[in-house]
């Protein structure tokens, strides 16, 4: 099947794709409408959710799922299948002894998700003992990466901590709001030198909202793009009209194919910050949407 074609269907009937993808319990197979044979054993041993060679790995910010307890979360994830988690301090909390913190890791660990990273954290004191605080909390956590929200004036003392605790930090960037960051560029330039595990967190949502090109970012920061926020948006400068991804504008298929051109080895974790008290049949619906993309593309 021609890229062009089946990404025209996606975009032309979107609803008729999703009731024709593997979707919550449905458990009806995308695999005949598509087509796709190359992939159709990989797929269906892997139950969707990997892809073939892992170009794009799906993750879900369990601040997506704030309203719930780590037990509930937990089982909402692997309702979702995905493996990949970025936990939010909802779920592992900063005030937590060591020991309470390992037996919380152990709980993602043992529902078979991989931790990848953790936050937004934010680290906005300048000094060694709030920094350092931080990074004794991922450690313990397991999180090989930090998703964060500094202030300039902590960035080299942050550098300092990554060089010596060996974890990736990701500054995520929050909009036109933000003072320091609203975009991937402005975080570009003030890491501009600096040790290469300090990176950028595109949030695709936040970034559009700044009127760039959110595709042309995610290429000019290249390997510095170490996590992904992803989320759709009716109206692109509007953060309150955020809706399941693949109801919006987000170019989610040009996103995803820059990310491959780039080479990008991180995760694309959904941040789905609306209906926080019932979160999970769109965040269904956005994994069923970004797999047929996916899978449409070969990926």
């Amino acid at each position: 099947i021609r890229e062009e074609k089946t990404l025209n269907n996606y975009n032309s009937s979107r609803r008729d794709f999703i009731k024709s993808a593997v979707f919550g319990s449905a458990g009806v197979s995308l695999i005949p409408l598509l087509n796709i044979n190359p992939f159709v054993k990989t797929l269906k041993k892997r139950n969707l959710n990997f892809h073939l060679k892992e170009y794009i790995k799906l993750g879900i910010a369990t601040y997506s799922l704030r309203k719930f307890s780590r037990d509930e979360a937990i089982k909402m994830i692997k309702e979702c299948r995905v493996p990949y988690v970025c936990i939010k301090s909802f779920h592992l909390p900063y005030n937590d002894t060591p020991e309470e913190l390992n037996a919380g890791r152990l709980a993602f660990e043992k529902a078979g998700l991989k931790i990848v990273g953790g936050g937004v954290i934010y680290l906005k004191e300048n000094n060694d003992e709030s920094i350092k605080k931080y990074f004794d909390y991922a450690k313990t956590c397991g999180m090989p990466l930090m998703v964060i929200g500094p202030v300039p004036e902590t960035l080299p003392r942050i550098e300092k901590f990554v060089k010596k605790y060996n974890i990736k930090v990701a500054i995520h960037n929050h909009g036109p709001e933000d003072p320091y960051f609203p975009g991937p560029a402005d975080i570009l330039k003030a890491i501009n030198g600096m040790d290469p595990r300090v990176g950028v967190c595109i949030d695709v949502g936040h970034t559009a909202r700044t009127g760039v090109d959110v595709v042309k970012s995610i290429a000019e920061t290249g390997e510095r793009l170490l996590d992904m926020h992803i989320k759709d948006l009716k109206d692109l400068k509007d953060k309150n009209s955020q809706c399941a991804v693949g109801e919006g504008k987000m170019p989610i298929p040009e996103i995803f194919k820059t990310l491959k051109k780039i080479n990008y080895k991180g995760y694309v974790n959904l941040e789905y910050e609306i209906n926080p008290d019932n979160p999970l049949s769109g965040m269904k619906e956005s994994f069923a949407y970004m797999r047929g993309v996916l899978a449409g593309l070969g990926y």
